[in-house]
């Protein structure tokens, strides 16, 4: 049974980021009446304290897990932007009882065994790897410029520029491991389509053609939930099942 104030929704950062970037999706669901959820991953965001070279894609589906078993949340709508695409896909593998749907806003979807480097574009990797040995002492990722991103206005440039963090490599680097077949959950993909990163435009394409798929597209760049909050949130409140 979903509670009055319809299902929960669990909003998880990309790369670099923290639980601040959701602030005006969070505020258009909580005005609407749901139960929003913002965590910050390790390392990251006011958690930037415990960052450690150690740092993977196991401990942030870890975070996630355990968000859902603390806060006793159950049919769960899961939405994770850019990289946190492998951090839900690997929540949804090990918990999806608990889960209503899954949300990925222009986000990776991997396939068991891959990581994100797998996934990315080559010429990405290299410009990556190249800042990882110049300006990461070898095993820090510097954030990706919000203009890189095509963020809209200066003064939200600035916030992104200002509260993006370094993290681990090792984020990048580890396969996900799956240990079932995928889950029979809703599932939505959201392109950016002024973004032109390959994979996920090949993501995309291919989930069109998918019935198991609902596919979206909205005209801003990486950052939707920046540049197009009521679009997102709205999107959000359909998936949850809020009038």
């Amino acid at each position: 049974m979903t509670e009055r104030g319809g299902r929960p929704i669990v909003l998880v950062h990309g790369a670099w980021h923290g639980g601040w970037c959701w602030r005006r999706v969070a505020d258009r669901l909580t005005d609407a009446g749901c139960r929003v959820y913002t965590p910050t991953l390790t390392g990251l965001g006011e958690r930037v304290h415990l960052r450690d070279r150690g740092n993977d894609l196991d401990l942030h589906v870890s975070d996630i897990l355990g968000l859902l078993r603390f806060e006793n949340l159950d049919d769960v709508v899961l939405c994770g932007h850019s990289y946190a695409g492998m951090v839900i896909t690997g929540v949804a593998d090990r918990a999806a009882e608990q889960l209503h749907s899954l949300v990925y806003v222009d986000a990776y979807v991997p396939a068991d065994g891959q990581c994100v480097l797998d996934i990315r574009p080559a010429r990405q990797n290299e410009i990556l790897m190249e800042r990882v040995r110049e300006a990461g002492e070898g095993w820090l990722m510097p954030p990706t410029p919000a203009a890189t991103f095509g963020v809209e206005t200066d003064a939200d440039r600035h916030w992104v520029d200002t509260h993006c963090v370094p993290m681990s490599l090792r984020c990048f680097q580890q396969p996900i491991r799956l240990q079932s077949p995928p889950p029979r959950l809703a599932r939505h993909y959201v392109r950016a389509a002024r973004n032109d990163n390959d994979a996920f435009r090949r993501h995309f394409d291919t989930f069109r053609d998918d019935a198991a798929w609902r596919v979206h597209e909205v005209d801003c760049g990486h950052e939707v939930m920046v540049d197009r909050p009521s679009w997102l949130g709205d999107l959000l409140l359909e998936v949850a099942g809020m009038p």
